[in-house]
């Protein structure tokens, strides 16, 4: 097929879709996108058939089990993400609150 007769089939459907959204100003990029992508299907139908290059089978792939246990509860330092000053109370802050 000649890039004339695409871009002519691509036109038309532009057109039908445009139509058929009650002939919207300003959409006129949206609609040709989405009549390329409509041709490019009609043209390739199979080509939604081949196999996706980054599915792997993950038991080819060696996968490393987690090291969860080694890391559980380990806090980066005393700082939270919270601000600068820890989550829980101290033992200083406890007694001024109790006495106050």
């Amino acid at each position: 097929m000649s890039s004339t007769d695409r871009e002519t089939r691509i036109r038309e459907r532009a057109y039908r879709l445009w139509e058929e959204n009650g002939c919207p100003s300003g959409r006129d990029q949206e609609l040709w996108e989405q009549a390329e992508s409509l041709v490019g299907m009609e043209e390739n139908p199979e080509a939604g058939l081949l196999p996706n290059p980054t599915d792997k089978d993950p038991t080819t792939l060696g996968v490393e089990e987690a090291e969860i246990q080694e890391n559980y509860g380990e806090a980066p330092g005393r700082l939270t993400d919270q601000g600068d000053r820890p989550q829980t109370p101290t033992k200083q802050n406890r007694k001024k609150t109790a006495e106050g």
